[in-house]
């Protein structure tokens, strides 16, 4: 059955090149949209680690809970000594310390209020690999009163370089406190709310304006981003005696996990419109192939073929233009995609977001097998109706069909 089937599908040249183009193109382009997609999900991921999470953070137990009416019961002080403990799990590539406090930016004109991180300049540097510095330059050590404001609020204020500043907020205790700033730098990250009204400074500036020698957490960086939810979980093991809380990345990002689902359900739709392409295509091309053989069919049925095996054998043949088809479209969408991936593809800034990217194609085993498995099935199922039909057809009505 399957040797008979083979030639079959090799004899019907015309018809086998025309379902097998509707499988391969199907296949293929069901990749490349998979790939796109998970591209945006890698470089949204990276995006926020890399200009704002880290992709791990550490604070105290029940912080995000309780600790903006009472932050001063949250504080973490033994901040060497864990920065240590941290840095000695594999995997770890950098430890540093944050300090949150919100407040007023004033220009001796106005005031904006904004939230505020005091940083650890050096490490942060290397962390905002996805910041852009659009005027100045970062922070560093030596700037012990420096500021970078983002791109927002600048605007807002109207504050370049080398302009004066004053910060107010309050103390830990409820009194008002305010330290004059040098802007150093302002920076674009990818959201624009975030730049509309973040401020950094020094850590050991934001203690001194808080009156604390405490911060609010710690900030993680991995060798791997694929590592974190390993990670995560052998921190939260370790910590856990300390009273000290884990979160992941995208734990502290809730718009990504948004945009994640948004976009799945995006392509779960793509994939059924496809689905149904390929099927409608596969179908007319099958269709036309069984219908133009009702005679051959009929001659086989006058010599003792039963109508089950007349059924066994189209859909042997379906299954055999799937396997093809979609080992076509599988090289053909891999090539692709590494085709377009090598010249990248410019997009515009997704919303809320001023800063485009490069697009490109990630070759997912997951949507390679699951495109593959979509074209396949959708041959099997374009050859069900037609198979069933001609099987059930009489050897006199198939037979006429041959006059």
């Amino acid at each position: 059955m399957f040797k008979l089937a083979l030639r079959n599908v090799l004899r019907q040249k015309a018809h086998t090149a025309m379902t097998l183009i509707a499988i391969g193109f199907g296949v293929s382009g069901l990749i490349l949209a998979g790939g796109w997609v998970n591209d945006i999900f890698v470089k949204l991921g990276e995006v926020l680690i890399h200009s704002q999470s880290g992709h791990l953070q550490v604070y105290k137990q029940d912080f995000f809970a309780k600790g903006s009416r009472e932050p001063e019961k949250y504080l973490i002080t033994t901040l060497d000594a864990l920065k240590q403990r941290i840095a000695g799990v594999e995997g770890v590539e950098k430890v540093m310390a944050r300090l949150n406090f919100a407040g007023l930016l004033n220009n001796g004109r106005t005031d904006l209020p904004i939230m505020g991180e005091g940083i650890e300049p050096e490490q942060e540097a290397k962390l905002g690999s996805s910041v852009l510095i659009t005027a100045g330059r970062p922070l560093t050590d030596e700037d012990a009163f420096g500021i970078m404001v983002g791109q927002g609020l600048a605007s807002g204020l109207k504050l370049k370089p080398g302009d004066r500043i004053t910060l107010l907020a309050n103390t830990l205790e409820g009194a008002l406190n305010s330290t004059d700033f040098e802007v150093i730098g302002i920076f674009q990250s990818f959201s624009n709310d975030y730049d509309a009204r973040a401020v950094k400074i020094p850590l050991v500036a934001a203690q001194e304006l808080l009156g604390t020698g405490g911060v609010n957490a710690i900030v993680v960086t991995l060798a791997k981003t694929s590592d974190t939810a390993r990670i995560a979980e052998a921190l939260k093991e370790e910590l856990a005696p300390l009273n000290l809380e884990v979160k992941t990345w995208v734990e502290l990002n809730d718009f990504y996990e948004k945009t994640v689902d948004l976009y799945k359900g995006q392509f779960g739709v793509l994939q059924f419109i496809i689905l149904i392409m390929v099927l409608l295509s596969v179908a007319n091309s099958v269709n036309m192939s069984i219908f133009e053989r009702v005679g051959e069919f009929g001659t086989m049925m006058a010599l003792g073929t039963r109508n089950s095996q007349v059924f066994h054998l189209i859909m042997t043949e379906a299954l055999l233009l799937g396997l093809i088809g979609s080992a076509l479209g599988l090289g053909l969408g891999i090539i692709s995609a590494l085709i377009i991936s090598a010249v990248g593809v410019p997009m515009p800034p997704p919303p809320n977001a001023n800063l485009g990217y490069i697009a490109q194609i990630q070759i997912v085993p997951v949507a390679l097998l699951t495109s593959c498995f979509i074209g396949f099935v959708a041959s099997i199922l374009a050859a069900v109706l037609p198979a069933k039909r001609i099987s059930r057809t009489s050897i006199v009505e198939a037979l006429r069909q041959a006059v």
